[in-house]
C-alpha cells in the first residue's frame, strides 16, 4: 500500500470515527433532553396522560370551543414527544384522584367542573367570578387582594399552573389552564409548549402558578402573551375568611 492509498484510508477512517462520535454525542444530548422533559411533565416512556376537556360555557353541554380544540392539539403533541399516550375525558367524567397520572385540565371553573375542584383544593387563594350574568366582573380573577378583569379581545388573563399533591416524588403533576376565554386557554398551552425547558430549569419538579396576559387576541390570536406575575405563594395560601378581622 503506497502513501497515497494509506492517506485516503486513514482519512476515511477518521471521518467515520468523527461521524460516529458526533452521532453518539447528539444521541446522548437528545436522550438527556428527553428525560428532563419527561420528568417535568411526569410522563415516562409508555405512560398515560389525561386530557380533561371542558365544554362551551355558553353552548350545548357536549360542545367544545374551537380554540380549546387547538389547545388540546398543542398538548397532544407534547405528550407524544414524551413517548406517552393521551386519554381524553370530559370534565364531568374524570371522577378520580390526582397524582397517579399526569393531567392536563383545560378551561375555567364555569366550563370545567374538574378545574373548579382543583381551584378549591389546590389553589384556595384564587377566586374566580363565576356569575351567570354577562358583565365586566364575569370571569375575573382575584388573587392576593388584586382583581384581574379581562377585556374581550384586547386584554385577557389565564392561569397556567403545574401542581403536585403531597410530597411523593413519584406523584404525577396536574397542569391547569384556567383562562377567561377559550383563546386564553390555547395561549397558555402554547406558552407551556414554547417555554417548558425554561420552566423546568426554574421550578424543576415543583409546583408553580403563573398569571399570564393575552394581548389583543382579536388581532394576534394566542401568540402575544405576557407574564404578569408568579402568584404561586398567594394562589396556594387560603384566603382569609370574611369577617376574620372583625371584633372579638
Amino acid at each position: 500500500m503506497n502513501d497515497d492509498v494509506r492517506n485516503i484510508v486513514l482519512g476515511v477512517m477518521a471521518a467515520g470515527v468523527s461521524a460516529a462520535l458526533g452521532w453518539l454525542a447528539r444521541t446522548v444530548l437528545w436522550r438527556r433532553a428527553l428525560r428532563r422533559k419527561q420528568a417535568f411533565f411526569g410522563l415516562p416512556d409508555h405512560s398515560e396522560a389525561l386530557l380533561v376537556v371542558n365544554r362551551n360555557a355558553g353552548g350545548p353541554e357536549k360542545a367544545v370551543m374551537r380554540h380549546d380544540v387547538f389547545a388540546l392539539l398543542e398538548l397532544s403533541a407534547l405528550i407524544k414527544d414524551c413517548r406517552a399516550h393521551a386519554q381524553v375525558l370530559a370534565h364531568d367524567a374524570a371522577q378520580q384522584g390526582f397524582g397517579e397520572r399526569t393531567e392536563f385540565c383545560l378551561g375555567g371553573p364555569v366550563s370545567n367542573h374538574r378545574t373548579a375542584a382543583h381551584l378549591s383544593s389546590l389553589l384556595p387563594g384564587v377566586d374566580v367570578n363565576t356569575q351567570a350574568e354577562p358583565g365586566p366582573e364575569r370571569g375575573s380573577f382575584r388573587i392576593d387582594g388584586t382583581d384581574y378583569r379581562g377585556e374581550h379581545g384586547r386584554s385577557e388573563y389565564v392561569l397556567l399552573a403545574r401542581l403536585t399533591a403531597g410530597e411523593r416524588r413519584e406523584a404525577r403533576p396536574v397542569f391547569l389552564f384556567c383562562g377567561q376565554s377559550a383563546i386564553t386557554n390555547q395561549a397558555a398551552a402554547r406558552y407551556l409548549a414554547r417555554h417548558h425547558e425554561r420552566l423546568a430549569r426554574k421550578y424543576r419538579a415543583g409546583s408553580f402558578v403563573l398569571l399570564l396576559k393575552v394581548v389583543n387576541s382579536q388581532a394576534y390570536g394566542p401568540d402575544v402573551v405576557e407574564l404578569v406575575a408568579d402568584v404561586t405563594r398567594a394562589a396556594r395560601t387560603p384566603r382569609p375568611e370574611a369577617g376574620a378581622d372583625g371584633d372579638g
